[in-house]
């Protein structure tokens, strides 16, 4: 899954320490340097380190409070930084040809899914996706295979590849997700169940084309800032991590709503 950076401890105090620095070097109590130099002596030094740790010490909540305002600040410039790259990489993420598309490919509101099929917490999901499309008929989705976790991962990646070649992608997308495991025998047994030739699924797997297609969707991720799976994009938004069928559903439901608002908004402006 995905994991947010925190705001560290010591980068608080250090904002804290610098701040109270300069108030200490105007405390009565503490000793001021001379005009002439700006650098302090060891005495002058451990004054106003007394000063900051005494008042730190009386004061706690303080560093509490700017913990959670960077927190904010942080969050707010990574939304930011999100929706930027959104917006560049709106084609790749929407549109690129040689991503298998689900759902309604019509669709008004398109999810965009990152998974692996080794990923637990995909898995998770998997069941979820699917009921979103089976309750709303105007969701399109567009599968990203981002194998991220081995080689077994990379491998089950290029058979539901090759398997969108034989019109089975769907399929073997869920079989797969499904499945204990992914390894040579499971993707076999899988493409014998779903009616595929297996020697011709298995030349299809070694079509280097795939390498270029996860190469690319790798590159994707990392512009996007995605290092885990499952990551969904709706609309302006990334969600990282597992969500449920009625999650989704809401968020759809929310996506929606907002293209409508703005495209009601655009039509009084041209009246």
């Amino acid at each position: 899954m995905l994991f947010y950076k925190k705001v560290a401890v010591p980068k608080v105090l250090s904002i804290y320490v610098m701040a109270l620095a300069g108030a200490a070097m105007v405390h009565p109590g503490v000793v001021h340097a001379q005009k002439e130099t700006a650098t302090l002596s060891a005495q002058q030094r451990s004054a106003m380190e007394a000063v900051i740790r005494d008042y730190l010490l009386k004061n706690p909540a303080i560093i509490r409070d700017a913990m959670m305002a960077l927190q904010a600040k942080d969050a707010l410039q990574q939304e930011a930084s999100t929706r930027q790259a959104l917006q560049k990489h709106r084609i790749e993420l929407f549109n690129d040809v040689d991503s298998p598309v689900g759902g309604n490919p019509h669709g008004d509101i398109t999810v965009v899914e990152f998974f692996d099929y080794n990923c637990g917490y995909c898995k998770k999901v998997s069941g979820g996706l699917k009921e979103l499309a089976a309750r709303d008929p105007n969701v399109r989705i567009v599968y990203k295979e981002f194998p991220i976790l081995s080689q077994e991962s990379t491998a089950a990646a290029k058979a539901a590849l090759a398997a969108r070649r034989h019109g089975k992608y769907e399929e073997f997308h869920y079989g797969l997700m499904a499945a204990e495991k992914t390894d040579d025998a499971a993707i076999q047994t899988l493409a014998t169940k779903l009616g595929l030739d297996y020697s011709s699924l298995n030349k299809d797997m070694a079509d280097q084309k795939w390498d270029a297609q996860l190469a690319r969707n790798r590159q994707l991720a990392n512009a996007l800032g995605i290092n885990g799976t499952p990551a969904f994009i709706i609309g302006d938004s990334l969600i990282p991590g597992a969500v449920d069928a009625e999650k989704l559903i809401s968020l759809v439901n929310a996506e929606r709503a907002r293209l409508s608002s703005a495209q009601h908004r655009k039509t009084r402006q041209t009246k």
